[in-house]
């Protein structure tokens, strides 16, 4: 009788153990419409403030891409990077990676309309996911539907900044490395990159590849541009100077960066190596002839970057005001 009792209790284990882990994976406990009771508007406060935003200051759209991929890449996506230099707390946004990164107060406008209608309830990681997820849609890019569900982070990953998030320097391999650790594969990898059609290079991260000799691999025309935009080898770092990396649409999300990068006319050496690296020219070719395969893949890649090690649960909290921890 104890062995057929041991028996039952040995099966009614096995059979619950997939459940369990799967409710102690901060991954699978993200859901979709999380906030349909506890704050029903929630999606639609933040949607209606990014579109605000976009109309009078159309750069917070790509602000919001920016800050998932900056979020999401340093140990989770958790808001870490909102985090102010406070308290012995250094914020992320100090760091060299962080540099040209702005718009953290309109994180804050947004954050207050939802402390308005529901206290002390949306998770400001929720708000980098989802206002990324709009600002994406204003930027001309698809619609990705989202779970919500995360939770926000406790501390900054200052110090580590540096070694998780790729620099516009680093090889196509390490790049490609660093996603694959975070469950992003090759395929995805490329397509993310592929936000850098919407965005723009300060020339200090720009004339090493012009002064004092251009580098061959960059169009001798789209150099004398560049040029043009950077007029020397030495520029101030708070200038705002720039070049775009896709001149014909730099509004939109969409695949003129991959004809770009074929073009040898790709700002950053991360660019121009998509374009000459086996592993990666295949994709680079098949998004530069398929908008809708690049949309496709970048939502896809986009998810999986949105939903890396969520804090979920009973883990870390929600801020009252994304800038700081809530205090005890």
């Amino acid at each position: 009788m104890a062995i057929n009792r041991f028996h039952h209790f040995s099966v009614l284990i096995f059979l619950l153990l997939p459940l369990f882990l799967q409710f102690h994976s901060g991954k699978s406990e993200l859901q979709y419409n999380y906030y349909a009771e506890s704050c029903p508007n929630a999606e639609e406060i933040i949607k209606k403030g990014v579109i605000k935003l976009y109309n009078t200051h159309g750069n917070t759209a790509v602000s919001w891409v920016r800050n998932l991929f900056h979020d999401c890449v340093v140990k989770s996506c958790d808001a870490s990077l909102l985090l102010e230099t406070v308290n012995g707390i250094e914020s992320e946004q100090a760091s060299d990676r962080s540099f040209g990164m702005r718009n953290f107060k309109y994180v804050k406008t947004i954050k207050d309309a939802l402390e308005q209608e529901c206290p002390m309830t949306v998770s400001c990681a929720d708000v980098v996911a989802l206002s990324a997820r709009d600002g994406i849609v204003m930027l001309g890019g698809p619609r990705i539907e989202m779970k919500t569900g995360r939770r926000d982070s406790k501390e900054s990953y200052f110090a580590e900044v540096d070694s998780l998030i790729p620099n516009h320097n680093d090889s196509i391999s390490s790049v490609l490395s660093r996603f694959q650790s975070l469950g992003v594969d090759v395929e995805g990898t490329v397509a993310l990159l592929g936000a850098h059609s919407v965005g723009r290079v300060h020339c200090v991260n720009l004339v090493h590849r012009l002064y004092p000799t251009v580098d061959p691999t960059l169009d001798p025309h789209y150099a004398e541009y560049l040029k043009g935009r950077c007029p020397t080898p030495d520029p101030d770092p708070k200038a705002v100077l720039y070049a775009r990396n896709d001149r014909e649409t730099p509004m939109i999300l969409d695949n003129n960066y991959y004809k770009n990068v074929l073009n040898h006319k790709g700002l950053l050496i991360i660019d121009q190596q998509l374009a000459s690296d086996p592993t990666t020219l295949p994709y680079v070719e098949k998004m530069a002839a398929d908008n809708g395969y690049f949309q496709d893949q970048f939502s896809r890649a986009v998810l999986l970057l949105s939903e890396n090690s969520p804090l979920t649960g009973d883990q870390g909290e929600i801020r009252k005001d994304c800038r700081y921890v809530n205090s005890n």
